[in-house]
């Protein structure tokens, strides 16, 4: 079999033409420990700091201390529904809330969905929580 320049040239630029560069986040943890408002989880390796963490039971929490085998994630909610041994996915974003305009006179939770029961906030801007004022 010959293998022609030619051919190996087409194959490549079809192959980079029909790339689709999408990033798939499956990663989950376990959690090992709760409490205060703070829970312990394992098995988070490409976490990163500040990261939006979702817990079992539907609870947002964003991760603070990174360390080697485990993740200290601050909570967004009671931890009443959150258990040892429950599912811990990773979100790939950042903890950022919703910037603008839109934002006057509306009421957020700590990630910035609204609670004041006027609909959803219609922006495209976020900044991320942890980030330096402006000024």
């Amino acid at each position: 079999m010959e293998l022609k320049p030619e051919k190996i040239s087409q194959v490549i630029r079809s192959q980079i033409k029909n790339y689709q560069n999408a990033i798939i986040q499956n990663e989950t943890g376990t959690v090992l420990t709760v409490g205060d408002g703070i829970s312990r989880v394992s098995g988070l390796v490409n976490c990163m700091a500040g990261e939006l963490l979702e817990f079992e039971n539907g609870t947002f929490g964003m991760a603070q201390n990174l360390e080697e085998t485990s993740v200290s994630a601050v909570l967004f909610g009671e931890d009443k529904g959150i258990s040892e041994g429950q599912t811990v996915k990773r979100t790939g974003r950042v903890v950022s809330v919703p910037v603008g305009e839109a934002m006057i006179g509306r009421v957020v939770n700590a990630i910035g969905q609204p609670i004041d029961g006027a609909g959803p906030i219609d922006t495209k801007e976020y900044r991320p929580v942890e980030s330096p004022a402006h000024g």
